[in-house]
């Protein structure tokens, strides 16, 4: 199987560059978007998710202090 890649490799570069350079360029493609769709979360959605999280929660009503006599 190696032998035949090699060849084909040898004898065709481009034919082999097609074949074994799209899907590698691919893969790293897809592994960069990851990495800054993590950083995106982690950076600015989280943050911004935890202001949103703990304004609401000091702002909120307290509901537990308020008389409950009729």
């Amino acid at each position: 199987m190696l032998a035949l890649l090699a060849r084909l490799v040898v004898l065709r570069p481009l034919v082999g560059v097609a074949i074994l350079g799209i899907p590698v360029l691919g893969l790293i493609a897809i592994g960069l978007a990851a990495v800054v769709v993590f950083k995106i979360l982690l950076f600015v959605v989280l943050p911004i998710a935890l202001v949103a999280w703990l304004v609401k929660r000091v702002f909120k009503p307290h509901d537990d202090l308020a008389s409950t006599e009729p």
